[in-house]
């Protein structure tokens, strides 16, 4: 219902809602957007979740902006990180791609790999709302 209530509102497609959840499930947002720490952000995703106990106990967003961003384009994604990316996000952290970098490299969330949704106002600009709203940030 949250997250209804917040797309009637006008807000971002992404996902993640910036309101704190009633629930105790801490909730992280990632900053990726160097693309040589692609393979090092994703493990610690997964070794993030494994160390909370599983994907019902901590809630990830991962947001991708800069050189980072075209490390996921379907043309350029090596298989090792389509196969990890893949397990973020059916672990269910949320894919969000920076809406600066995708016009700025002239990419659309079509041309990444599965799962991302387009952030409209900006990655940074994301990430600091999500922090306003209590969310940790992470930028390994």
């Amino acid at each position: 219902a949250r997250l209804a209530a917040a797309g009637a509102a006008g807000l971002t497609a992404f996902r993640v809602s910036e309101v704190a959840a009633d629930d105790e499930v801490p909730r992280v947002a990632y900053h990726l957007s160097d693309r040589d720490k692609v393979q090092f952000v994703l493990g610690n995703i997964e070794n993030h979740i494994k160390g909370m106990g599983g994907p019902g106990k901590v809630r990830i967003a991962l947001v991708v902006n800069g050189p980072a961003l075209t490390a996921f384009a379907t043309g350029e994604i090596n298989a090792d990180v389509a196969r990890r990316l893949k397990q973020a996000a059916d672990a269910g952290v949320e894919l969000g791609a920076c809406g600066n970098t995708l016009d700025a490299t002239k990419l659309s969330v079509a041309d990444l790999a599965p799962g991302f949704v387009r952030v409209d106002e900006g990655g940074v600009v994301r990430l600091a709302k999500l922090q306003a709203a209590g969310w940790a940030y992470l930028r390994p």
